[in-house]
């Protein structure tokens, strides 16, 4: 029985450490070329966020920890929109559009909320597969911060306000 848990111990160790040495990018890589479909139908594409520091979250309305952030995404939202910051909510392509329509309306999301139904544009970022997953991205378009789970709100508002300081071009 021992041997059993110190193997599942094992196996999640080594899926967290993989994920942390894929996500824990704190180097500066170009965000990749997406095309964004929002569920009014418009579009909008990474050349959007020039300018701007852009959050861009895949979630599920089937992952709770997804729905459990959802407010302090809103909140953060809200107290830097002003600022030049926004925000791109990708739902998972394995998530019912009709569920993240429901879910965006019922909740006032104030943000952009993308359907990734063929699942690229999760591809192109990295092949996400992990909800939630995170990225900062900056003025310059380029991926600066990226987290898998909850963030720490209180270092991401440290990190925005840092990076919303800074000239759009270096």
């Amino acid at each position: 029985m021992a041997s059993k848990h110190w193997i599942a111990g094992v196996v999640v160790a080594t899926v967290i450490g993989v994920g942390a040495l894929i996500y824990s990018n704190t180097g500066q890589t170009t965000a990749p070329q997406s095309t964004f479909v929002l569920l009014d139908g418009s579009q909008k594409t990474t050349n959007d966020f020039k300018g701007k520091v852009t959050l861009v979250n895949f979630w599920a309305t089937s992952c709770t920890s997804c729905v459990a952030e959802m407010p302090e995404l809103i909140s953060t939202h809200q107290k830097y929109q002003a600022k030049g910051f926004d925000t791109m909510a990708v739902a998972m392509s394995y998530d019912p559009p009709s569920y993240v329509v429901n879910f965006a309306q019922s909740r006032k999301l104030p943000f952009s909320v993308a359907l990734d139904n063929t699942g690229s544009v999760a591809k192109a970022w990295g092949d996400v597969k992990l909800t939630p997953s995170t990225f900062i991205v900056n003025k310059r378009g380029e991926i600066v911060k990226s987290y898998i789970g909850a963030p720490n709100f209180v270092e991401l508002h440290k990190l925005i306000e840092k990076l919303l300081a800074e000239p759009a071009s270096v």
